[in-house]
């Protein structure tokens, strides 16, 4: 089964899970604010985003709010304690298909592909 990974408060999330509704895609949704993800399910996710400048949203507010020092964590170690502290900086939603893909954003066409549903 597929697994919405977000914010429950999130548009782009809400937007997602109506997607999923509409196209009888089955799926769990999980607030990573109420269940942190561990440190090896970071690393997946920073590794299938291509790094963990590509998992990051640097255009939210929390992001432009951090000490200039905490927007240059030195390792992976230092990356997974401000994720854990700030899930919010996590760019939504993060997919997760039952094959073990992972994907991240929502789009109508991505989501199309993603799921080989309407193409």
């Amino acid at each position: 089964m597929t697994t919405l990974y977000g914010l429950k408060s999130c548009d782009t999330c809400k937007k997602a899970q109506n997607w999923l509704k509409r196209f009888g895609v089955e799926y769990t949704f999980v607030d990573y604010r109420d269940q942190p993800q561990s440190p090896e399910t970071l690393l997946t996710w920073k590794d299938a985003a291509g790094g963990w400048d590509a998992l990051i949203n640097k255009s939210s507010t929390t992001w432009r709010e951090l000490a200039p020092q905490r927007k240059t964590p030195g390792s992976d170690a230092e990356w997974r304690l401000l994720l854990r502290e700030y899930p919010q900086l996590i760019r939504r939603p993060v997919v997760v298909l039952a094959d073990g893909r992972v994907a991240q954003g929502f789009s109508d066409n991505g989501f199309k592909k993603l799921f080989g549903v309407g193409a």
